[in-house]
């Protein structure tokens, strides 16, 4: 499953059924944030070294799930591999109550529940695509507070669930 760090996703994880797969969108998101925030060289140093993580999914994106993971596993995974030596040096140097430090400890934390993606074809580099699909509901769940009924707040879940999961 396709997550972030979200600790109420623990009990799913522990019977070994459901394995965590970590989002590169959220690790990326902190590194742009502080990025946006401060210019740190370290964080745009960090987005630079994700982006061709992103290349290559670019190049394996459409392929059959076995040429992509041999496409990963040549291009992608020695990136991967430095990032988290070069993420783990840099902590070393960094103030560790930084936004930076937290930033990092975060990446290092879930890059290793984001490895399986690398040999796993089937798996993608992030969740984008399902947090996509469910922005509509995000966005429309204040207005639909207002159904008018207890009723019609159960006809207007239903008609939503249809709609997003046709």
């Amino acid at each position: 499953m396709h997550a972030d760090a979200y600790a109420g996703f623990e009990e799913l994880y522990r019977s070994g059924k459901i394995t965590a797969v970590a989002c590169m969108a959220h690790i990326r998101r902190e590194f742009f944030d502080e990025a946006q925030s401060n210019g740190t060289a370290t964080a745009i140093e960090a987005l630079t070294r994700i982006a061709q993580l992103y290349a290559v999914e670019a190049e394996a994106r459409g392929k059959p799930p076995d040429e992509r993971a041999a496409i990963r596993q040549a291009k992608a995974r020695p990136v991967f591999e430095e990032l988290v030596r070069w993420l783990s040096s840099q902590l070393q140097v960094i103030p560790g109550k930084s936004d930076l430090a937290k930033a990092i400890r975060y990446a290092l934390g879930r890059l290793p529940h984001l490895e399986v993606y690398l040999s796993n074809g089937k798996l993608e580099i992030d969740n984008n695509a399902a947090e996509r699909g469910m922005r509509g509901l995000a966005i429309g769940r204040k207005n639909w507070m207002f159904a008018g009924s207890e009723s019609g707040g159960e006809n207007a879940a239903i008609a939503y669930a249809l709609i997003e999961t046709r």
